[in-house]
């Protein structure tokens, strides 16, 4: 059993940053791909970025790319989304999510193959 707890959200104002952590616990997490995914009301969820054991495997969303960091620390377990010039869209429930038998396009994609999700950390974007 994989247990996900995400911590980091909050109110930041538009160009600012954020990082958010997902701390992981469980059996061979290395080999699970982890995920950051987000819902703001109304919306759809959204896979924002994923990484598979290190930094050279790893999806964004278009809408993020070249303002989210995506890292891994496999000796803490933690999972880290570093946010910066973030924007009023950006405002939602982020979260932490691991998938056992998938890859990270599938997985950020598509939705596909997330077998565990944390609860959640509430990011607010505004002036």
């Amino acid at each position: 059993q994989v247990q996900l707890v995400e911590s980091g959200g909050g109110l930041a104002q538009p160009g600012g940053s954020l990082t958010l952590s997902c701390v992981t616990s469980g059996p061979e997490l290395d080999y699970y791909t982890i995920g950051w995914f987000r819902q703001a009301p109304g919306k759809e969820r959204e896979g924002v970025s994923c990484i598979f054991q290190s930094e050279s495997t790893t999806y964004y969303a278009d809408s993020v790319k070249a303002r989210f960091t995506i890292s891994r620390d496999v000796v803490k377990n933690v999972v880290y989304l570093q946010m910066n010039n973030l924007k009023p869209e950006d405002t939602a429930v982020y979260y932490c999510a691991a998938g056992g038998m998938t890859t990270v396009e599938a997985m950020c994609g598509w939705d596909v193959g997330v077998d565990y999700w944390g609860e959640g950390t509430l990011v607010t974007v505004s002036p």
